[in-house]
């Protein structure tokens, strides 16, 4: 076991931040109008008494973004726990199905998936969650049949108040981090360095965000509003939800 440097964080964080940031403005770069409006419930928007373009396209791009951040946030901190714990334990990002940590401790081999927090399932998720843990012990039992695998469902933020699962452990929050760190201030500790050059990266993101808006508001205004500047709805729905007669 290595001790850990808040220091060896802090340079992680500030050389590797930009990424999260500049996935996001090309999340926003890659959007097509018509690619969110068919995924999205078009009769919410009306029941929400939305009355101008603008109203639904940044309904659609927000709802749309906040789910993407979520998802390149999460694969960024599990980047961030694998180098915690290479630096203390010398763990390595696995290259098992389903397994995004391993690590060997007190002679016990940890298999981690790491997620963001912890509703992020349902129940095949679990199940298949579970399913890749008894996969990725069972190959590592090939190689060794002593070795005593431990499997762990690690969760980036939360609580729960019940981590033994039987099958495996679910450690979330700080919990979390105080295990792949033996760090109990650590959960705390990396907030700051976070918040590196975070004013000037959202300021980017804000005008590639407020060229989308625009963009996508002339667009749909052109599609799918009346000439009296209207919503047409009727318009709108059939574009989303109107089956397609093969000829």
């Amino acid at each position: 076991m290595n001790q850990l440097n808040t220091q060896d964080i802090k340079q992680y964080v500030e050389e590797n931040i930009g990424v999260f940031h500049q996935k996001r403005i090309d999340g926003l770069n890659e959007l097509k109008l018509q690619t969110i409006l068919k995924k999205k419930n078009p009769y919410l928007f009306k029941a929400k008494y939305f009355l101008t373009a603008e109203q639904i396209v940044k309904g659609l791009a927000d709802a749309f973004t906040s789910s993407k951040e979520e998802t390149i946030f999460g694969d960024w901190l599990e980047g961030l726990a694998i180098f915690i714990n290479q630096t203390v334990y010398s763990g390595w990002k696995s290259g098992i199905t389903g397994i995004d940590l391993e690590f060997d401790r007190n002679n016990i081999r940890y298999i981690v998936a790491i997620k963001s927090g912890p509703n992020w399932s349902n129940s095949s998720q679990i199940k298949k969650m579970k399913g890749d843990f008894v996969t990725a012990a069972r190959t590592l039992r090939t190689g060794n049949s002593r070795v005593n695998v431990v499997s762990v469902n690690g969760c980036c933020y939360g609580i729960d108040n019940k981590p033994d699962k039987g099958e495996n452990f679910k450690y979330c929050g700080q919990k979390f981090w105080t295990f792949i760190s033996e760090n109990e201030n650590l959960y705390i500790d990396i907030i700051e360095p976070l918040g590196h050059l975070a004013k000037e990266k959202n300021e980017s993101f804000l005008e590639t965000y407020s060229a989308m808006i625009n963009k996508f508001t002339m667009e749909f205004a052109k599609e799918f509003c009346s000439e009296d500047g209207k919503i047409n709805w009727t318009k709108l729905v059939t574009f989303n939800s109107k089956m397609k007669i093969n000829t």
